[in-house]
């Protein structure tokens, strides 16, 4: 009898290598049946931004679902290219560590397998009654999924729950201490931002993983070593 798989969503993860594989290998022990969704934010900051796009790539040929959205740190990356005063904010947000981590001195350096891997990104999904995206929504508009500048960027998320209805938002990019994302009622927005790279902060230092299809939190405490 077919077992029917999970669904997970991990954001932020920030060149944090070797959590991201204990979260996704000893943590929620990651099964071919179940569906995974990474919202954005693989890069920067973290020492080994490298190995988390190669450990994605891995777990893609071993034959798992993934689904993978962009954050604003890839939308850096992609943009300072053309744009020097882009290149120097990406520097100044952890793109140095990433260069280095690519042994690369410019996005364009990336091969082709890389190149294709974050400009296919998406910057929104749905599942059942989840909207999955990086940072959030601009209600402002009708039309929810109009504003992308939004999906990548914003921190002041004001909800209409009349426009939202009985949707509920699965989002990261603003960092919070583990014992806020756990207190959660889960309603509305569930911002799974733990503040992994951040592990030297009190109450972050977190990757976190929502299950959404028992509406549970898992984390992984940083394990970089750094």
């Amino acid at each position: 009898m077919m077992i029917p798989g999970r669904t997970f969503a991990i954001s932020d993860i920030h060149g944090c290598a070797r959590t991201f594989q204990k979260l996704v290998q000893e943590v929620i022990h990651l099964q071919k049946s179940d569906s995974l969704y990474l919202i954005g934010d693989f890069i920067d900051r973290g020492n080994d931004s490298k190995g988390v796009v190669d450990f994605i790539f891995q777990l893609q040929e071993e034959g798992h679902q993934l689904f993978l959205l962009r954050g604003n740190h890839e939308q850096l990356m992609m943009d300072s290219v053309n744009d020097k005063e882009t290149f120097n904010l990406w520097i100044k947000n952890g793109g140095d560590k990433t260069l280095k981590s690519f042994g690369i001195k410019s996005y364009s350096n990336l091969t082709l397998r890389y190149l294709s891997f974050f400009e296919k990104t998406e910057r929104c999904l749905t599942y059942e009654k989840f909207i999955i995206v990086h940072a959030g929504l601009n209600f402002n508009h009708d039309n929810l999924f109009e504003d992308e500048e939004a999906m990548l960027w914003t921190r002041d998320m004001k909800i209409d729950k009349q426009k939202l209805g009985d949707r509920v938002i699965v989002h990261g990019h603003t960092p919070k201490p583990l014992d806020s994302i756990l207190s959660q009622n889960q309603q509305g927005a569930v911002n799974i931002d733990g503040g992994c790279v951040y592990h030297t902060a009190k109450g972050f230092g977190f990757l976190v993983a929502y299950n959404l299809t028992e509406r549970m939190f898992h984390y992984a405490r940083n394990a970089e070593g750094d």
